[in-house]
């Protein structure tokens, strides 16, 4: 059976690796939406890091992960949010104000909702992470 939502694969795959525990997981198919929000992880402290590894056919992110997260999961359907916006979508997904961040695309690339809200910038968002 195929995915047929990558995404939304790789962000439940990562969430129940972290509920049970597990060090490291594999998250394939790889694309570059998947590497940036990886890389937005990373930077928030959710995880310790990942590596690209070429399989040869749609290559595959190796996770190292670190317990620190509690939940995460793509946003459906992608809703378009204004630089002063942001506080109403922490409501709809984080569990408390300051508590987790909002992955946002944005012109200026995948960030999360406080990156954005400082350069005053709006975008959709497409992930949540706690």
């Amino acid at each position: 059976m195929t995915a047929s939502d990558p995404f939304s694969n790789a962000l439940s795959g990562l969430d129940n690796a972290e509920s049970v525990g597990h060090l490291t997981h594999k998250v394939s198919p790889a694309s570059n939406e998947i590497g940036s929000v990886l890389e937005v992880f990373y930077d928030r402290g959710y995880i310790d890091g990942f590596e690209y590894v070429d399989d040869g056919k749609s290559g595959e992110f190796e996770i190292e992960l670190k317990g620190q997260i509690n939940e995460c999961g793509p946003v459906k359907p992608r809703y378009s949010v204004g630089a002063d916006e942001f506080e109403r979508w922490e409501k709809r997904f984080l569990p408390a104000r300051d508590y987790g961040a909002l992955i946002v695309t944005t012109s200026h690339g995948v960030m999360s909702h406080y990156e954005a809200r400082d350069k005053g910038i709006g975008g959709q968002v497409i992930a949540y992470v706690y």
